[in-house]
């Protein structure tokens, strides 16, 4: 859980550049690894000095620097020893950043929100994830530690394996993976919602309750989030796809395109869910007046069956002194025998009309 929160506000005023974390705190401290591997070996320094970084990137190979936890000493320490823009450092502590793409002559910024599905609250959590792809390094910022399900565990798990081609490939092709691994886990979080989305409408058709027209608005409220996450990396992909940096090779630029699609299916996807959750709401909005009308309509049914009765019940309740029926012996009921008649003929003339 996070410690504390810091809004924009907090930055109003500051000049251009200033470092000051905005978003949750998960983290107390920066944690710092190191990888480095060139297709025959591969080497780790875990919890690295902050000082030492830039000696262990200049060593043969791809170097992958992890920075898990956000704080403004560890970021402006790293800005310092690779030579990067305040503007730069000032987004990646900014987690509220939107999406974005950035070359800066001798490195690559990209900025992302990456989902992760949490099976124990059957939710899924959002952090920001900052990529710098430098020459032959990769320096990646996440505002949460790593664990076994993170969106980056996977990548690490098949280079400290020596697996596939990442390995043998450069510092773009690291980049890509790690960009593709988080977009893939937007289909996790897509997944879950989906089956959230297909039981609510199940629940709405067959029983419309308020507590679910809550759960609708916390659907839509994700959709729109995710709106706002996705629909910028369709415009990073599309400038890194096309050729636009020199930072990316040629033959990374063909799985670059293959993210790029995944991004278009993600969309299409929630459009898709935008719109059956709109369509929800028309069908909750009209389950609630269709329930309301068959209550009215019976009310009306009951209403208008007493009608006659409740007229014949006033005639016969009224005072004169001369109303010879009052001294029939069989008055009483006779009178309930045509009330019970009325209204059997009424019930069956409503079913006949199919108002009943």
């Amino acid at each position: 859980m996070p410690n504390f929160t810091r809004n924009l506000s907090s930055k109003v005023g500051l000049p251009p550049g200033t470092l000051l974390h905005v978003g949750d705190t998960r983290a107390d401290r920066a944690y710092i690894s190191v990888a480095n591997y060139d297709g025959i070996g591969f080497t780790e320094t875990k919890d690295a000095f902050l000082g030492d970084l830039k000696k262990l990137a200049d060593r043969q190979g791809v170097t992958w620097i992890q920075v898990q936890g956000l704080t403004a000493k560890a970021v402006e320490g790293i800005g310092q020893q690779f030579t990067i823009h305040p503007l730069v450092l000032e987004d990646i502590l900014h987690t509220n950043q939107r999406p974005k793409v950035a070359d800066y002559g001798d490195y690559l910024c990209v900025i992302v929100k990456s989902l992760t599905v949490k099976a124990e609250t059957d939710d899924y959590e959002a952090e920001q994830v900052s990529l710098i792809l430098g020459p032959n390094y990769v320096i990646s910022f996440v505002e949460n530690l790593f664990d076994d399900k993170d969106v980056l565990a996977s990548v690490y798990e098949r280079v400290r394996g020596g697996r596939g081609k990442i390995c043998r490939l450069g510092a773009d092709y690291l980049f890509y993976a790690l960009l593709d691994s988080i977009v893939d886990h937007y289909f996790l979080v897509l997944e879950l919602l989906g089956e959230k989305i297909e039981l609510l409408e199940n629940q709405i058709a067959n029983q419309p309750r308020p507590e679910l027209l809550q759960e609708l608005h916390k659907l839509k409220h994700d959709m729109l989030f995710l709106r706002k996450a996705v629909w910028p990396v369709r415009e990073l992909v599309s400038v890194l796809e096309r050729g636009e940096t020199s930072h990316i090779k040629e033959s990374t630029v063909v799985y670059l395109r293959d993210i790029y699609d995944h991004v278009i299916q993600v969309i299409e996807t929630v459009e898709i869910y935008r719109d059956m959750l709109s369509g929800m709401l028309d069908i909750y909005l009209s389950s609630v007046s269709n329930r309301m009308s068959e209550v009215m309509k019976m009310l009306t049914i009951i209403s208008t069956i007493f009608i006659p009765l409740t007229f014949i019940a006033g005639v016969y309740g009224m005072n004169f002194t001369h109303m010879p029926e009052l001294e029939w012996e069989y008055g009483y009921p006779m009178i309930v025998s045509i009330m019970l008649g009325i209204s059997l003929l009424m019930v069956r003339y409503f079913r006949k009309k199919q108002w009943l």
